[in-house]
């Protein structure tokens, strides 16, 4: 039995004054009513603070971002050692924003996976297609490509810890969400193709769906088979909609 998480993906929104209660809401709200695992992902400066706040509650947190190398002249990037300074212990990799807005390839986005394995930290790695992609048929064709260059560069075993969440970059943002049953099918396919090298790696992975995800859809999404909770935008700024999601996993 897979244990659904939702995971909220704050982006570059918020100031002190705001997360601060957003986030004593979340965890006052994060009880035994709630079956899902539930991680916080905030911009990097609020880490700390947010690492003092969770300590000792029912939620956990996670960074947005990481940086492949180790150490050294890369103004502006974090290290995998810096996020485990704070007992950093998930991290978003390859979302459709750094791919798309910041042009990060495949092999970047594989390179931070490995690193923060490396370091101990649960990579979230995220995959999908344009809606041009999609259009052209090319769904799976994208999908298993961005799979692939983890399995090459990290091998199947890595994915036992690791979490995937599927993300159609036509959905992000745009109001848009893909059925529940063509969510479905991209999440089967992504486990199918993972099954391959690894069955019993892939009946336990976990494959959360990204691409607004609403309280008025968690439910019906999260009932099929092979979508394991959600990956969560706009919708976790927001925390009576955050924990709406979050007990659609019951």
């Amino acid at each position: 039995m897979r244990k659904p998480i939702v995971a909220g993906n704050w982006k570059m929104n918020g100031t002190q004054e705001s997360i601060v209660p957003l986030l004593d809401r979340v965890i006052a709200g994060v009880d035994t009513s709630v079956n899902a695992q539930v991680i916080v992902c905030s911009p990097y400066i609020y880490i700390p603070l947010i690492a003092g706040k969770i300590a000792d509650t029912a939620v956990e947190f996670g960074s947005q971002n990481i940086s492949e190398f180790e150490s050294g002249a890369y103004t502006g990037e974090i290290s995998a050692q810096m996020l485990k300074d704070f007992d950093c212990e998930y991290v978003i990799i390859g979302h459709s924003e750094r791919r798309h807005v910041f042009g990060e390839t495949d092999q970047n986005i594989a390179d931070k996976y490995k690193k923060a394995q490396e370091h101990g930290i649960i990579p979230i790695l995220c995959v999908g297609e344009l809606l041009e992609e999609r259009e052209a048929d090319k769904t799976a064709e994208v999908v298993i490509r961005q799979i692939d260059a983890i399995l090459s560069t990290s091998g199947v075993e890595s994915l036992q810890n690791a979490i995937i969440a599927y993300e159609p970059v036509w959905a992000i943002g745009t109001g848009k969400t893909a059925t529940p049953e063509q969510a479905e099918e991209v999440h089967k396919l992504i486990r199918e193709t993972i099954a391959k090298q690894n069955g019993t790696i892939a009946s336990s992975l976990r494959i959360l769906y990204g691409g607004s995800v609403k309280p008025s859809n968690a439910a019906e999404l999260f009932a099929m088979e092979d979508i394991d909770g959600g990956l969560i935008g706009g919708a976790s700024l927001e925390s009576e909609d955050f924990l709406a999601i979050c007990k659609a996993t019951n």
